[in-house]
């Protein structure tokens, strides 16, 4: 099988795409035929070894977080799935960046029936963080700002605040705004035109910033309010790493086939491609989730 890993920590001229032995599933796995990955920003950290205090990898490390896929073989042990079966995964392990990957039965959930399926690989690690983000905050009356909702993360936290009833303020760039007010923003802020709304009862911030900018979003929310971050800590509140969970994520696809959570996908390319993906992606060329599929 073709597979995209790499060998050492670096810049993106490091990833590799090469030939290996396909891989058998293993007890309490599944073998997925790999119908696409998806970029995250954080895979562009982690490649650079800017992670690896948290995350240390094993080198060769096969990148890939995201999976949607079609299970092709079943380990054993393995009642949950049969092979033809559908399914999306948060892979923690990685290897989705290939055309099969042995996955962990237990992470996967059943893919949505409405959207294509290598388009459901935008969901898990970028869904998974918005709902984390949102659920248990956002009630209906507020107001919640989303700084970062131009990203795939953004996406999904704009689209459940405003179902959760919330009125959604959101910062993006003019290349962004018109797919975040698409995706229901009351409305969206070019944040470098000019000082941010305040008063907020919550604001959930999914960009890096600098402590200065992360200062200035506390200020923001009103007394008794609250602020969560993904990325750069905000002063005072709370900041967390989302975690995997694929009984959320199976929440996450119910939505996406009631029709009340879109999937948006800025673009799709070719696996063999990732290394100029992830290139894009440090120049901060790349918008909203982009789709990897093998060749």
């Amino acid at each position: 099988m073709w597979t995209t890993h790499i060998h050492s920590y670096g810049g993106p001229d490091v990833i590799r795409y090469e030939q290996v032995p396909d891989p058998e599933p293993g007890p309490g796995q599944v073998l997925v035929q790999v119908a696409a990955t998806s970029m995250n920003p954080s895979e562009t950290a982690l490649r650079a070894g800017m992670l690896r205090t948290v995350l240390p990898l094993t080198l060769p490390y096969r990148l890939g977080w995201d999976v949607s896929g079609t299970v092709v073989a079943v380990g054993d042990g393995v009642t949950s799935w049969s092979d033809g079966d559908r399914v999306i995964g948060r892979l923690d392990a990685g290897g989705a960046a290939a055309s099969l990957v042995a996955a962990p039965a237990g992470s996967l959930a059943a893919a949505p029936a409405s959207i294509p399926l290598p388009h459901a690989a935008a969901i898990p690690v970028a869904g998974l963080a918005a709902w984390q983000a949102v659920d248990g905050r956002v009630r209906a009356g507020q107001r919640v700002l989303v700084n970062g909702a131009g990203g795939g993360v953004g996406g999904f936290a704009v689209q459940l605040a405003k179902r959760a009833g919330a009125t959604v303020i959101a910062t993006a760039s003019p290349r962004s705004a018109e797919a975040v007010a698409a995706l229901g923003a009351d409305e969206v802020v070019d944040h470098t035109a000019g000082p941010l709304p305040g008063g907020m009862d919550v604001v959930i911030n999914l960009a890096p910033v600098s402590a200065e900018a992360a200062g200035g979003l506390a200020a923001l929310v009103r007394p008794g309010g609250t602020a969560v971050s993904i990325a750069t800590p905000i002063p005072g509140h709370e900041h967390f790493v989302a975690r995997n969970d694929p009984g959320q994520l199976a929440r996450l696809v119910a939505l996406v086939d009631a029709g009340e959570l879109a999937v948006h996908i800025a673009g799709t390319v070719p696996l063999a491609e990732m290394a100029e993906t992830h290139r894009l992606s440090g120049a901060g060329l790349l918008r909203g989730k982009t789709i990897l599929v093998p060749s």
